[in-house]
C-alpha cells in the first residue's frame, strides 16, 4: 500500500463512501456517473483505462457483480482492485471499511458504518410498535421490476414490509396480478439511473387499480450501496410514518449530493 494512496473510483457507491468517510482527497478520478469534480475516466461499464493510467492510480474501486469484468480488466493491467458486491443492507455497511482500505484507512469506513447503524437504530425506535404498511418498490418500469438486494431491508428499517422480493435476492420482474395480490399501501418509484424522475401519473395510467399511495424517490437513495441508503430509509420512514417522532435526517459531516445517472 502506498503511503498516500491514489484511488480511482469506477463505482459511484465507492466515490460516495470515500467522500462520506472524509477520504475524498485520495480520489484522483471517477466515472462520469459520480457526482464529483474529479477527472472523468469513462463510464461504469466502459472505463477508459488509458486515462486511469495517466492518473497514476494505486488502487481501483469497483462494485457489484456487473462490474466483475471491469475489475478483472483492472487487475490484468496491474492495479490493486478493491471490489465489493453487497447484497443486503448489513453487507452494504460491512463494505465500507473494505472500500476505505483502498485509501489506507479502513477505520474511517468502520466509523462511518457504525454511525449509519446508530442512526437506523434511532429510526427503528421511532417506528417500533407501529403497523407495517406493505410497500411495492419498483426499480424499473418496462418490464416492471420489484426491487431486491438491500431495498427490502431499507423498507423494513423504515417501518414497512416489502414482500415481493426477499432481502439479498436480485430484483425480479412482476406482473400486475402479483403486485395486486400483495395489496401494497405504498408504491415507491425509483427507476435505476433516473434520479427523482419516476412518474406517478404514468404508473396510475397503467390501470393496475391499486389502493396505494404512489411516490417518486431519488433512485440513488435506494439503489446505490453507499451511505445514501441511510437517507433512503429517512425518506421512506417519512412517507410510511409521517406522524412518527423520527430523528433528523442523517448526513455525513462531509456530505456530497449522491444523485447517480447509472451504475452502483
Amino acid at each position: 500500500m502506498a503511503a498516500n494512496p491514489r484511488v480511482v473510483s469506477l463505482a459511484p457507491s465507492a466515490t460516495a463512501v470515500l467522500d462520506a468517510a472524509g477520504l475524498d482527497a485520495h480520489v484522483v478520478g471517477a466515472t462520469v456517473h459520480s457526482p464529483t469534480d474529479k477527472p472523468v475516466v469513462g463510464g461504469w461499464l466502459n472505463p477508459d483505462f488509458d486515462r486511469v493510467d495517466e492518473l497514476d492510480a494505486d488502487a481501483v474501486c469497483t462494485c457489484d457483480d456487473l462490474q466483475s469484468d471491469v475489475a478483472a480488466a483492472a487487475r490484468d493491467r496491474g492495479y490493486d482492485v478493491v471490489h465489493v458486491a453487497p447484497a443486503t443492507l448489513a453487507e452494504v455497511f460491512d463494505s465500507f471499511p473494505v472500500v476505505c482500505d483502498a485509501a489506507g484507512d479502513a477505520g474511517a469506513g468502520a466509523t462511518l458504518a457504525e454511525d449509519c447503524r446508530d442512526h437506523l437504530a434511532r429510526v427503528a425506535d421511532a417506528v417500533a410498535g407501529r403497523d407495517r404498511p406493505t410497500v411495492y418498490c419498483e426499480e424499473w418500469a418496462d418490464p416492471p421490476m420489484a426491487a431486491g438486494n438491500w431495498v427490502p431491508d431499507l423498507v423494513r428499517a423504515a417501518g414497512g414490509s416489502a414482500p415481493l422480493v426477499a432481502p439479498g435476492e436480485r430484483s425480479a420482474e412482476v406482473d400486475p396480478e402479483t403486485v395486486a395480490a400483495a395489496d401494497p399501501d405504498h408504491v415507491i418509484l425509483h427507476p435505476c439511473g433516473k434520479g427523482e424522475r419516476g412518474d406517478p401519473e404514468a404508473f396510475e395510467a397503467r390501470g393496475w387499480n391499486l389502493d396505494a399511495s404512489v411516490h417518486a424517490v431519488d433512485d440513488s437513495l435506494l439503489n446505490q450501496p453507499s451511505p445514501a441508503v441511510v437517507s433512503g430509509v429517512d425518506r421512506l420512514a417519512r412517507l410510511l410514518h409521517p406522524d412518527a417522532d423520527l430523528p433528523e435526517p442523517w448526513e455525513p459531516a462531509t456530505a456530497t449530493p449522491t444523485e447517480s445517472d447509472e451504475g452502483k
